[in-house]
């Protein structure tokens, strides 16, 4: 095998290589974009529980710390 057809198996095995690496980026980029859309949905739904919350609270007039205990203590 001469200098030239190594160098060319060298450079076709960087290409496979490079197309290989190129896949997985996109694999690993559309599974972040995933996450992030998960994690946007759950931020969102976290905000609307806590001000479910905040208003159960005003709704009540009293502070749960402040409630007297339950009759079966």
């Amino acid at each position: 095998m001469n200098d030239a057809e190594a160098l060319a198996r060298r450079i076709d095995a960087l290409e496979m290589r490079l197309v290989h690496q190129d896949e997985i980026i996109e694999d690993l980029n559309n599974t972040v974009i995933r996450q992030w859309k998960q994690i946007d949905l759950l931020t969102h739904r976290v905000t609307r529980l806590g001000d479910r919350l905040a208003a159960a609270k005003e709704g009540s007039g009293l502070d749960p710390e402040q409630e007297p205990p339950p009759p079966h203590y």
